[in-house]
């Protein structure tokens, strides 16, 4: 039996009775929330877990890691670890602060130097390639002139031919020169980088509105002040990306140094490390594969570094573009 409530309405006539709103059952907890047991529905913004794809991501990471994982517990063995121990797990002595002592002691200290002429190359080649690659693409982003299409049609094929391709030819040319078993032959050819060109020339299309470059002129500023001042900090993400892309291309570079340097105190860090493992296959030769492992995790300690540091600029270039405003 339901018992009916009455109010009385201020304004109404005196006792006359107003029917209250009955009470009903609502499906919701709170306005908008969906009552406790209720599933909530599929969205794009909050899809159902998927366990195919959980596992492949899994099986991903697998891979990745692993090798790592491999590298720093090896590096921690001296010569007999490494032949006698499961390769997945410690020895019974743990020495990677040792190992790494007699890896930059050996021969002289020639790791030292080989990572010094590693670094030479990243900072003159990898920087040099994206001070250009920001050059030229806020230039063809951001200025018309004649053949504009015709560098465009040059710069897409670029990036569709390997690097390989073009080792002889660059060979014979730096030769002819007598620029060969020289810093400037690993330098030079990586100045060059189509892929960081398009890369920016595309980033600066989208990330500079050409109307703040026109506000900018109307104010009085010359071309060089507002590239400087107005353009350059919104092209930081994507002259980020590019400079880590050129920096791991020069760092792990090996088949250029290869053909162009035949001096081992000019040799990066990949030389280096692979003169290591074939000094093992000659006569009278001494085996360091410990010396090599642990080099290896000294060689990737500063991308890693250098990636962590920079992340955030990458991400954010990265995800430019993709929201609409």
């Amino acid at each position: 039996m339901t018992t009916s409530l009455t109010t009385t309405a201020a304004g109404d006539p005196a006792g006359t009775p107003r029917p209250a709103p009955a009470r009903t059952s609502s499906p919701t907890t709170r306005a908008g929330a969906p009552r406790r047991g209720r599933r909530v529905p599929d969205t794009p913004l909050n899809p159902r877990p998927s366990l195919p794809l959980t596992l492949v991501t899994g099986l991903v990471l697998v891979y990745t890691l692993l090798p790592l994982v491999w590298l720093l517990i090896n590096a921690t063995k001296d010569q007999n670890g490494l032949l006698d121990s499961f390769g997945l797990w410690f020895a019974d002595d743990v020495g990677l602060w040792d190992n790494i002592t007699r890896t930059l002691a050996y021969d002289d200290g020639v790791f030292v130097r080989w990572l010094l002429n590693t670094l030479l190359y990243v900072a003159a080649g990898a920087g040099g390639a994206t001070v250009l690659a920001v050059l030229g693409g806020y230039a063809l982003a951001k200025y018309e002139f004649p053949g504009r299409k015709a560098v465009f049609a040059v710069v897409v094929g670029a990036v569709a031919v390997p690097g390989t391709a073009l080792a002889v030819p660059t060979f014979l040319m730096f030769s002819g020169m007598g620029l060969t078993n020289t810093p400037w032959a690993v330098i030079i050819p990586s100045l060059i980088s189509p892929f960081g060109l398009y890369l920016m020339w595309v980033f600066a299309a989208e990330a500079v509105p050409t109307e703040l470059l026109e506000a900018a002129r109307i104010d009085g500023s010359g071309e060089l002040r507002t590239f400087l001042t107005v353009a350059l900090p919104l092209l930081m993400p994507g002259t980020v990306t590019v400079l880590l892309f050129s920096m791991v291309a020069t760092w792990n570079n090996y088949f250029l140094p290869l053909i162009m340097i035949k001096d081992p105190d000019w040799y990066p860090l990949t030389l280096g490390l692979n003169a290591w493992n074939a000094q093992a296959q000659t006569a009278g030769g001494e085996a360091v594969f410990d010396l090599i492992i642990t080099g290896s995790l000294l060689t990737i300690v500063p991308i890693v570094a250098v990636f962590l540091l920079l992340q955030r600029y990458w991400q954010s270039g990265l995800a430019a573009g993709s929201v609409k405003e």
